[in-house]
């Protein structure tokens, strides 16, 4: 058995790009899963392009209401010049908000990132099914970022082949 469609499914949330502007993230439905890890991958800038994201939920795959979703309580975040897998995880605590904004002190502009946080199936309002998550304009517009969401604790497991596309 595989973890790809046992244990979890992946989803793109923004491709590879430089964030000289805002990032607009591609939905993904929760209705297979109980839960989404958000992975954001950030490279080198060169000043002042420290990390933001902003969490939103749908009521459609396309169009239907769009609002905030305040649910993002903690994030980790490992950073280096180079990364080399011998970062560690820091913990940092917000309250409840569907926003982030790295403190500056954490130096994600001029270093490699990855970002990640939790989105339980759970919190979503009724009747919104979906999510996405933004980047906005990060000022300098030299860092090249790009969003994962990884589906997590599958309500159906398949084969990699016959999962269902996650827009719907």
């Amino acid at each position: 058995m595989h973890g790809l469609g046992n244990c979890f499914d992946i989803g793109l949330g923004a491709p590879p790009a430089a964030t000289n502007g805002l990032v607009t993230g591609k939905r993904v439905h929760l209705n297979n899963a109980m839960g989404v890890t958000v992975v954001l991958v950030g490279g080198v800038a060169s000043g002042g392009d420290d990390l933001q994201v902003d969490l939103q939920q749908h009521t459609a795959g396309t169009g239907g209401n769009t609002s905030d979703l305040d649910c993002i309580t903690e994030y980790w975040l490992k950073s280096a010049v180079a990364m080399d897998n011998s970062e560690t995880w820091t913990r940092f605590t917000q309250a409840a908000a569907s926003e982030i904004a790295v403190p500056a002190s954490a130096n994600t502009d001029i270093q490699q990132n990855l970002l990640v946080f939790e989105v339980e199936a759970a919190s979503l309002a009724d009747g919104c099914e979906w999510i996405s998550v933004n980047v906005p304009d990060l000022g300098a517009g030299d860092k090249t970022l790009a969003v994962l969401y990884f589906m997590r604790d599958l309500q159906v497991s398949r084969t990699p082949a016959n999962l269902a596309a996650l827009l719907s």
